[in-house]
């Protein structure tokens, strides 16, 4: 009697056992791999219509008629998928004493959702070419193809994407075009990151439009889950590292899209390394508006360097990639469409 009930203690215990095992092994399957929401697919050829329209304008240098030319098209384009758009005009003091009549052109996408995500790219170009090797040239402004309008391009063809989708993300997006971004003084400024007391940044003069976005926000007490940057995002071969500031600030966005990117097959591009700490337009909306934004950067990643053809007259369509504007573009999607 005794074997008889060891045996049938043994078979409940064993029982109980394998299915402990097998709740744990579902509780396990089910956070490794929770359900995702396929993104429509992102138009690499319209990206880079959008790059090319911008670069036709001319330098989009402040003060200029290509400026307000491309100001009036990136506004429109916004208003034609489906944008709630606002146009914040605003006078920039430069640190060599000039004022800049610019604005920032922000398109919201779902603007009544309370869950907010902002992606972001400047849309001005450097006023002079002071990286190039041709003496002559660098005093003429940057066509800036990568360096400001691969951004646009991109944001402007997920605007469209999410537009023409059946299905939309269910957070609200709020797409900005920062202006005056690349104004600055590089020889000051060679030194990327300069930190001050208190936790303010000394950006010799650049990011202005970022800056004066974080402390007038366009709508009242305006606040995002979190944000992320585009800088230098169309060229070929383009290497993104997890830039410094962005991993000091927002490490849980950084890791989210770069593994949204490897789970896309886009992991040469987004590059699973630490990189520098570069002052660009996700700062003043970290430290001044609070809001966690991160910093997708073409650097490179051995040397730390930018984009070779950066702030030169080299930067135009010819380095301007498609493979490239689908890896950052259809990742950005994807990372929107997990949002819940």
């Amino acid at each position: 009697m005794k074997k008889i009930f060891l045996a049938f203690l043994v078979i409940i215990l064993s029982t109980s056992a394998c299915r402990t095992k097998q709740s744990q092994t579902d509780t396990t399957q089910t956070t490794e791999q929770p359900a995702t929401i396929t993104a429509p697919a992102f138009n690499a050829d319209s990206a880079y219509t959008y790059v090319d329209q911008q670069v036709k304008f001319g330098p989009r240098v402040p003060n200029t008629p290509a400026h307000v030319q491309t100001g009036n098209y990136l506004a429109a384009k916004l208003k034609q998928f489906g944008c709630t758009v606002i146009e914040q005009s605003f006078v920039a003091s430069t640190w060599d004493g000039k004022k800049l009549n610019a604005r920032n052109i922000i398109g919201s996408i779902n603007p009544t959702a309370a869950k907010r995500i902002v992606l972001a790219s400047h849309w001005d170009s450097r006023p002079h070419a002071d990286q190039d090797q041709d003496k002559a040239d660098q005093a003429k402004p940057v066509t800036a193809a990568n360096d400001g309008a691969s951004g646009v391009g991109i944001l402007l063809e997920l605007a469209r994407s999410i537009q023409q989708s059946q299905q939309k993300p269910t957070v609200g997006i709020d797409i900005i075009f920062f202006d005056a971004e690349d104004w600055g003084n590089g020889e000051k400024a060679s030194n990327d990151f300069e930190q001050a007391s208190g936790n303010q940044f000394d950006y010799i003069g650049f990011c202005l439009g970022s800056r004066y976005w974080a402390k007038n926000l366009h709508k009242p007490g305006y606040s995002a889950y979190f944000g992320i940057l585009l800088d230098m995002v169309g060229a070929k071969g383009a290497t993104f590292a997890k830039e410094g500031l962005s991993m000091q600030f927002a490490p849980t966005v950084v890791n989210n899209v770069w593994q949204t990117a490897s789970r896309g097959g886009y992991s040469q591009y987004f590059v699973d390394t630490p990189g520098g700490q570069i002052t660009d337009d996700h700062v003043a909306p970290n430290t001044i508006a609070k809001i966690p934004m991160i910093d997708i950067i073409h650097t490179n990643v051995v040397t730390g360097g930018f984009f070779p053809a950066w702030h030169t007259a080299e930067d135009n369509m010819s380095n301007i990639d498609r493979g490239t504007l689908k890896a950052v573009g259809q990742t950005l999607l994807q990372v929107l469409y997990n949002e819940q």
